[in-house]
């Protein structure tokens, strides 16, 4: 996983609520247990028509949200099933923020394991992100996770909250895997000490 630090980017407004997994990726593309290539279907049934041209008014398909990085949410963002398809396929997408109001817990934590920094705001401070996310391509955000503050196109900065643990595993790139190859050697030492004392196990 990368090390997470400072993102400027374009951000793209989506002030729907209640986004679910399954809007988020569709049931009929989860036919792999790889973390790439599901970008291609994110948000399938709001960015395709059913002969698979686009959606010309879905904000992610217009020309100044293609690259955005940034998104903003409306409320209780990611509930649904817990199928960790859907942060996989954000990543994969290549968003790296979400704001909203609130997350399901179950998405709000795989977010985290896979590199997406998902960030609780209240209404009012979510209100003027959308506002700026309205903007376009040329209002770029700053979310930098050291100083845990969202800085506007227009310089006005706000401060958000994040756990220590999960604030540490981003700086760092460490998803589970990586969190447990930074025992390796406490690992090791217990295997070697474990097969000298039972080496018939």
């Amino acid at each position: 996983m990368e090390k997470y630090t400072k993102l400027t980017g374009i951000a793209a407004p989506m002030p729907l609520v209640n986004i679910d997994t399954d809007m988020i990726i569709p049931k009929v593309f989860l036919k792999s247990i790889k973390r790439t290539g599901f970008g291609a279907h994110l948000f399938d049934e709001m960015r395709f028509n059913r002969d698979g041209t686009e959606i010309a008014d879905f904000v992610l398909n217009k020309p100044q949200y293609r690259s955005a990085e940034i998104l903003i949410a409306g409320d209780n963002f990611g509930c649904g099933s817990s199928r960790e398809h859907a942060p996989w396929a954000i990543a994969d997408f290549g968003i790296k923020c979400i704001v909203s109001t609130s997350f399901a817990d179950i998405f709000f934590n795989n977010s985290f394991k896979n590199g997406i920094l998902p960030i609780v705001m209240p209404q009012d401070v979510v209100d003027v992100l959308m506002a700026d996310a309205e903007k376009g391509e040329n209002a770029r955000m700053t979310v930098d996770l050291e100083t845990q503050t969202i800085t506007t196109s227009d310089g006005e900065e706000f401060k958000f909250d994040v756990d220590p643990f999960k604030k540490h595993c981003l700086l760092n790139g460490l998803d589970d895997i990586g969190l447990s190859m930074e025992k390796v050697s406490s690992i090791d030492a217990f295997e070697a000490q474990a097969e000298q004392a039972r080496p018939w196990v």
